[in-house]
């Protein structure tokens, strides 16, 4: 994430927790916004025009934030990227500000790939494993690699643990190589 759009998000998500609002109910209105950007080749071309008056962009925002029944917050927020010509990044803001109000809960997320889905119980164990690796408590996104061949592949912010069996494979092989 820029450092332009992380100020954004901090921004937004200062805001979500000074007014209390429900961020599952926000985020939502704000990911129906940016799908139907995304959708709309003529409602980007128009958020995005510079030679469109920003009365005439904040006029279709209104229209839009009116039959989503979006709140007035996120009117203003989509307003500020519009008015800042930030609104292509509506996308990656909204991650950024879901990634700002986890950590601010103490929450990291961490992506699992696994060679093959995991029970149930191995799942509350590499978490349990996690949050005594971060300190913080875990939330966990799940996929699976065939080519893992076993173990698996954990992504915690920066930080990558390769506890999978191609990984050792590669190590053995150049271990045995370089004797």
């Amino acid at each position: 994430m820029s450092a332009i759009t992380n100020r954004y998000a901090c921004a937004f998500a200062d805001v979500v927790l000074d007014k209390h609002l429900d961020w599952h109910q926000t985020g939502q209105d704000l990911a129906l916004i940016a799908q139907l950007m995304e959708s709309s080749r003529e409602l980007r071309t128009i958020w995005q025009n510079p030679s469109v008056e920003g009365v005439q962009k904040r006029k279709v925002l209104d229209w839009i934030v009116a039959r989503a029944g979006a709140s007035q917050m996120v009117r203003n927020f989509i307003a500020v990227l519009i008015d800042r010509h930030r609104i292509s990044a509506l996308r990656e803001v909204i991650r950024g500000v879901e990634l700002e109000l986890n950590k601010r809960a103490g929450l990291t997320e961490a992506e699992v790939t696994s060679a093959r889905p995991l029970s149930y119980r191995a799942k509350r164990a590499l978490e349990a494993r996690m949050e005594e690796l971060t300190g913080k408590r875990v939330l966990a996104h799940y996929t699976t690699d065939a080519s893992l061949l076993g173990g698996a592949v954990v992504k915690a912010g920066s930080t990558v643990y390769d506890g999978s069996l191609r990984r050792q494979f590669e190590e053995l092989k150049e271990q045995l190589s370089s004797t």
